[in-house]
């Protein structure tokens, strides 16, 4: 069974891209986000780590792109039990 899976270095590419195209910058979507540092922005970006539901409800407002808009879907094989 294919389960679909996020894939994280594309969906990091994918916010990067959806800023440049808003002329957000890092630190302004910092300032927006109430983050106190950029880093969590900036690991999403490199793959590193994905928003959590809440801050990709807020980046959903923020770029306005429904979530599916910014998360890269893949299809997964499943492991065999």
């Amino acid at each position: 069974m294919d389960l679909p899976v996020i894939d994280m270095q594309q969906t990091g590419r994918n916010i990067a891209r959806l800023l440049q195209r808003r002329g957000i910058t890092v630190r302004a979507l910092q300032r927006m986000m109430g983050f106190s540092t950029p880093q969590a922005i900036y690991k999403w970006q490199r793959g590193q780590s994905l928003p959590t539901v809440d801050n990709l409800v807020a980046l959903s407002a923020i770029l306005c792109v429904p979530i599916d808009g910014i998360l890269v879907i893949r299809a997964a094989q499943a492991a065999s039990a």
